[in-house]
């Protein structure tokens, strides 16, 4: 009897050793993703933050050759978060936006986006990579799938806040460099191919934000790339530095195109036979700002955040869409404001130190 019940308690300890050995291999495989989804706060509805604590291997993305599609870019992002215990799918639909860049009141910079879309789960993602810039940007989470909407919201933001720094929409860092994507209404949306390493929209923005501190080194590191339109959009970039350059980079039959601008809506804006091409209101939205710049030679924070409620969705006959976030960029401070559905009368302030 004596002799029985010591080899249950030695299965019972060996169970138990096991288990704990268990639980310590994954806390160590998953210890990023564990503090990074510890690291979500709700802020309202439909708005989340977030700090992406750890190595999110975007040089490993990179030495790989990157991806052209978004399933690959999931298959990486799941492959090196989770072991490809789980399945992820990045995903889009037609959003419209509009983003101006303008002298502030010190001298300094400032850089303002709005991004229309539907109703979305916004994420705001702190990243500092090891090797790379730290900064601020914007996801929409309604991009990111993970087939466990059985899940609640809070636990499925937590859960996708490991791939987050894969899907920016926009964002500045730590240079004070700023860069957006805009959709425009065109087909077929771009897809180069000329034997370089690839990218897709939302990883080009990741790109820029990690490695770029002025128009000219981005436009350099967008060129060494072929680019692949996330969810088949076609958009155009714009990005702005600290200096005061502004550009949009748009594909035009597989081509890169450089426009210097201070304002980019929904349009193309490279000359020939695709300028102007895009929404009539994005048309609009573009005259507002432009006829805002020509009046004012430097605007304040409250300013610009006044320039983007002019242009946001509750001005126009979109009953299906609303202006989901807007951001004022202080490119000189580091400071980032966003204002959540044009409400203007509330902001939540970021802070990148500038570097």
């Amino acid at each position: 009897m004596k002799s029985k019940r010591r080899w249950w308690k030695k299965a019972l300890l060996m169970t138990a050793m096991l288990i704990l050995l268990v639980i310590i291999i994954a806390i160590v495989m998953f210890w990023r993703v564990i503090r990074t989804a510890a690291s979500v706060e709700k802020l309202e509805d439909g708005l989340y933050s977030m700090e992406y604590r750890g190595d999110y291997h975007f040089d490993g993305f990179l030495e790989a050759g990157g991806a052209s599609s978004d399933l690959a870019v999931a298959d990486y992002v799941i492959g090196d978060i989770a072991y490809g215990l789980v399945d992820l799918h990045l995903q889009g639909h037609g959003f419209g936006c509009s983003t101006i860049a303008a002298v502030g009141e010190t001298g300094g910079r400032l850089y303002d986006r709005n991004f229309d879309w539907g109703f979305c789960n916004a994420m705001i993602v702190q990243t500092a990579p090891p090797d790379g810039y730290e900064s601020v940007s914007t996801v929409n989470m309604d991009f990111l799938n993970i087939g466990l909407e059985s899940l609640s919201e809070d636990m499925r933001m937590r859960i996708l806040s490991a791939a987050a720094p894969y899907a920016p929409m926009d964002g500045m860092n730590e240079k004070g460099l700023c860069v957006a994507v805009l959709m425009i209404e065109d087909r077929p949306a771009f897809s180069q191919d000329t034997g370089k390493p690839d990218l897709t929209t939302t990883t080009a923005v990741r790109l820029l934000l990690d490695r770029a501190a002025s128009v000219e080194e981005a436009v350099e590191l967008l060129s060494g790339y072929d680019l692949h339109a996330s969810a088949g959009m076609m958009v155009h970039f714009s990005i702005a530095d600290a200096s005061g350059r502004s550009v949009a980079v748009e594909y035009i039959d597989n081509e890169m195109r450089v426009v210097e601008t201070d304002i980019a809506t929904n349009f193309y804006l490279s000359e020939g036979e695709k300028y102007g091409i895009g929404s009539e209101e994005s048309h609009i939205r573009y005259e507002i700002l432009d006829a805002l710049l020509q009046e004012r030679k430097a605007f304040t924070m409250e300013d610009i955040r006044d320039a983007l409620s002019s242009v946001s969705k509750h001005n126009f006959d979109s009953p299906f869409a609303s202006t989901e976030w807007s951001i004022v960029y202080n490119q000189q401070t580091g400071e980032v404001l966003y204002y959540h559905r044009e409400n203007y009368d509330n902001s939540y302030s970021f802070r990148l130190e500038r570097k």
